[in-house]
């Protein structure tokens, strides 16, 4: 791997690491389990766009392991990893057919995926379907949090030129 791309990809992991950290630190104001703004997610995406899919994958899963390990433990990280996974799948292949001016709709199509991920994994953890009552809440945020974090992006691919190996 040539050095610039390694140093690229350890500062999108380093940064995507210390925006869900400080992130986890905020209290919101909707108290359902899982919603969230998901600002590390911008580095996802950006990392999807320039660096590509083996890359951006390998900074989720840095990202969501480390994470998980200095603000939750063992069930956040399920929770992370199960919504991360899904939301990568989604917005990788949704980026094949959406031009990258509209990736506020690719942000959304997985926040979309990662609060479905994670309702998944709730069912499977909790042993229950009456997680499943908070996915209007989640479906509503997930809409929001992920065109924001998507114009986030779109504002982003202006500095394409220092974001790129």
């Amino acid at each position: 791997m040539q050095t610039k791309r390694l140093t690229l990809l350890a500062m999108y992991t380093a940064i995507a690491l210390t925006i869900f950290v400080v992130e986890a630190q905020i209290p919101l104001p909707i108290p359902v389990p899982g919603v969230k703004l998901g600002l590390a997610n911008v580095i996802t995406l950006m990392a999807l766009l320039f660096l590509g899919r083996r890359e951006a994958g390998i900074i989720l899963a840095v990202r969501i392991t480390l994470g998980s390990f200095f603000v939750g433990g063992l069930s956040p990280w399920l929770f992370s990893a199960a919504g991360g996974f899904f939301a990568f799948l989604t917005m990788a292949l949704a980026l094949r057919f959406v031009p990258k001016e509209q990736i506020w709709a690719v942000s959304t199509l997985g926040a979309l995926a990662h609060n479905a991920g994670q309702l998944g994994m709730a069912v499977l953890y909790m042993g229950t379907t009456a997680v499943l009552a908070f996915a209007p809440v989640l479906v509503i945020s997930a809409v929001i949090t992920g065109a924001f974090i998507g114009i986030i992006a779109r504002f982003l691919l202006r500095y394409e030129r220092w974001l790129t190996p």
